[in-house]
């Protein structure tokens, strides 16, 4: 992380090992219908201020196959694609601490502001979390606190895109997310 985000961190000590990570804004319009939450950047996806960056993520190939887009389209063409097809995508995190890219690290997590994005987004009928991560800070951190403007929203669990979850082929992944955004 670079030393810029450190300055403008509010948290104060950081011990070794760790680093402070910062979110993205969210990417979204206001006719979204799904909301695609993951945990935090990785280091990588933070160099190149791009979610889900890594290389070896599946998310970005994934959201091509399901939505009918090239996955290796310039990043700023695949997020347009992504707001037309009505689909929303954030983090959880707004900012932690974390030993490199490990989620399982995480600590000292702030939430997003959720409650605003909800008002902005009225159209959204669904959250989906990518990966286990996600769905544990949302419900930790963001619902017991969150006023819905209406009735609160199904939310589903689906396997990470990450590389480090490697357990299930992209295939089985794939069928999954295309259920849960089909649904």
């Amino acid at each position: 992380m670079s030393s810029k985000k450190l300055k403008h961190s509010s948290l104060e000590s950081v011990p070794e090992g760790f680093q402070v990570f910062e979110g993205f804004p969210p990417i979204w319009r206001e006719d979204a219908r799904i909301l695609i939450l993951g945990s935090m950047p990785s280091i990588r996806s933070a160099q190149l201020e791009e979610y889900y960056g890594h290389k070896r993520n599946y998310f970005w190939e994934m959201m091509g196959e399901i939505l009918g887009f090239d996955g290796r389209l310039p990043y700023l063409l695949r997020v347009e694609q992504l707001k037309d097809a009505q689909v929303a995508l954030w983090d959880v995190a707004r900012l932690c601490l974390r030993k490199k890219s490990s989620d399982a690290s995480m600590r000292d997590v702030k939430a997003n502001d959720f409650g605003h994005l909800f008002k902005v987004c009225p159209h959204l009928c669904r959250i989906l979390f990518n990966g286990t991560k996600a769905q544990e800070l949302f419900h930790r951190l963001v619902l017991p606190k969150l006023s819905w403007p209406g009735s609160p929203l199904p939310m589903k669990c689906l396997p990470s895109t990450s590389p480090a979850f490697a357990a299930m082929p992209r295939s089985k992944k794939t069928a999954l997310w295309r259920e849960a955004m089909q649904e």
